[in-house]
């Protein structure tokens, strides 16, 4: 039985972040389904093919006088941004049941009363993580008792094996250096690094990403004397990215916010274990010890141990290595994400003989 949906996205560019990204897969998994997208930003084709009925646009206000221009029946319309809700009411002829997945720091903050109206109107709500759901309830408590299911996020296909690590020992951050998101960690790595060579002479921190916040770092660097350890690359296409995940030691993004972040995932399908922080998602994807180390990212003397252990090379590095390549084969590909995604939405619908197992025969 082929369900009818309705998905309301704030873009489609994978290059602005998980939200897009883990976006993009929901939608690829549905083309046996009725499927009309809303998206916020620009023309999205290029990435994506949508059909006819779909609508994009750089303007809320055009979109929403888009939207009552026709007609949306659909058994369900998932707002993949709590942004997007705002948009339903415009949606002429909608009268199915509304899921919103939830991603992180848009939750973490105290809500106006017309956007906690339109939670509570909300008939499923999905998380990356326990963690965000978790956070949204300390600002919405009231909320506490809707139907919710965590969905963790995944990426790609396992990898054929584990490649070898570079000769010199390294650890890869990819990040947004923005002062509106100055919590991934690149602080405390960087304030942690002298430290670092202390007993790792040669160790070096490769950072990738870009954002205003990079020429304050750059002078962070340059005051500790580090620019020969800590190297910039800046923004870079995919396959250079992956080259560097593949060479590293290790990952590190000990994030004080982080709703899941699938760069863990990129790192742990090469078999590199992560640092993570003790007080965000990050542990529930690296579930340190297993594939990693958490830290309390305050602690700078603890935050350089932990690199150090991390970037050892010895029989724990090889245990991490094969954890993480095991857990995200197990839990983590992009199937896997899309089988728990879509389960959990019909679970607030109608019986149906669907499945996406069924389809895949």
């Amino acid at each position: 039985m082929s369900r009818r949906y309705l998905f309301l996205l704030p873009g489609l560019d994978p290059r602005q972040g998980g939200v897009q990204v883990s976006g993009i897969d929901a939608i690829q998994s549905l083309n046996a389904h009725e499927l009309n997208c809303v998206v916020y930003g620009a023309d999205p084709s290029r990435v994506i093919p949508l059909n006819t009925k779909s609508i994009c646009d750089a303007s809320r206000y055009r979109l929403a006088l888009r939207l009552v221009t026709r007609r949306w029946p659909a058994d369900a319309a998932v707002c993949w941004h709590i942004s997007m809700l705002k948009l339903l009411p415009f949606a002429r002829g909608f009268n199915g049941k509304v899921v919103a997945f939830l991603h992180g720091i848009e939750l973490w903050r105290p809500h106006s009363p017309a956007m906690i109206r339109r939670l509570s109107q909300v008939d499923l709500f999905l998380s990356n993580s326990n963690f965000t759901w978790n956070e949204l309830l300390k600002y919405a408590p009231q909320l506490s008792s809707k139907p919710h299911t965590t969905v963790p996020l995944g990426f790609g296909e396992p990898s054929v094996q584990a490649p070898p690590v570079a000769d010199i020992p390294s650890v890869t951050i990819i990040a947004r250096m923005s002062r509106a998101e100055d919590y991934k960690g690149h602080r405390e790595l960087i304030d942690a690094w002298p430290q670092v060579l202390q007993s790792v002479p040669n160790a070096r921190l490769d950072i990738v990403g870009e954002g205003d916040l990079r020429p304050e770092l750059e002078k962070m660097v340059l005051a500790k004397s580090l620019t020969q350890n800590v190297i910039f690359h800046g923004r870079i296409d995919e396959e250079t990215k992956t080259k560097l995940l593949q060479q590293c030691t290790a990952f590190a993004m000990p994030s004080r916010g982080e709703g899941f972040g699938i760069v863990y995932l990129e790192a742990m399908r090469f078999g590199r274990p992560c640092l993570v922080s003790d007080c965000d998602a990050g542990r529930e994807v690296v579930n340190p010890p297993e594939c990693g180390i958490e830290v309390n990212i305050r602690d700078l003397n603890a935050v350089a141990q932990a690199i150090v252990r991390l970037i050892d090379g010895g029989p724990q590095w090889q245990a991490w290595s094969n954890a993480a390549r095991e857990r995200y084969s197990r839990h983590f590909t992009v199937n896997a994400y899309q089988e728990r995604l879509f389960q959990a939405i019909d679970s607030v619908l109608p019986a149906s003989n669907h499945s996406l197992a069924a389809r895949a025969n």
